[in-house]
C-alpha cells in the first residue's frame, strides 16, 4: 500500500485545488451550475483519482487512476482558457494557472511511464 500523502504530484495538485476554489469564485453568479462547478469538479478529481490510485493492488491499476487524473488536468485547462475567452477571468491570472497545471501535467505523465515500464 503507498501512501498518497507523501507524493509530490498529490500535493502540488492538492494545493492547485485551493487556488482554483479561490479563483473560481470571480465567476459570474449564473455560472454556479456551469462553468463554476465544472471547474471545481476537474480540479477535484485530479488529486482524489491519484489518492484512489495509490489503493490500488498493482501499478497499472494505479497508472490507470493516473491516468483518469490527468485526463481531469487537462479538462480543467481547458476550461480556464474558456474562461478567459468569455473575459471571467483576466488572461494573466489564467496564465498563471495553466503553468502550474502544466507542471502537474507533466510530473502525473512522468510518473505514469515510470508505473508502466
Amino acid at each position: 500500500m503507498r501512501s498518497f500523502k507523501e507524493l509530490e504530484i498529490w500535493q502540488e495538485s492538492r494545493y492547485l485545488v485551493k487556488e482554483i476554489y479561490l479563483l473560481s469564485t470571480a465567476l459570474p453568479p449564473e455560472e454556479k451550475y456551469g462553468l463554476l462547478s465544472q471547474i471545481r469538479r476537474a480540479a477535484i478529481s485530479i488529486p482524489s483519482n491519484i489518492a484512489e490510485g495509490a489503493g490500488k493492488d498493482s501499478q497499472k491499476d494505479f497508472a490507470r487512476y493516473l491516468q483518469i487524473s490527468l485526463g481531469s488536468a487537462y479538462e480543467l485547462e481547458s476550461h480556464l482558457l474558456l474562461c478567459q475567452d468569455l473575459s471571467y477571468i483576466p488572461e494573466n491570472e489564467v496564465v498563471k494557472f495553466v503553468e502550474l497545471l502544466n507542471i502537474v501535467q507533466r510530473k502525473i505523465y512522468t510518473f505514469i511511464k515510470y508505473l508502466n515500464r
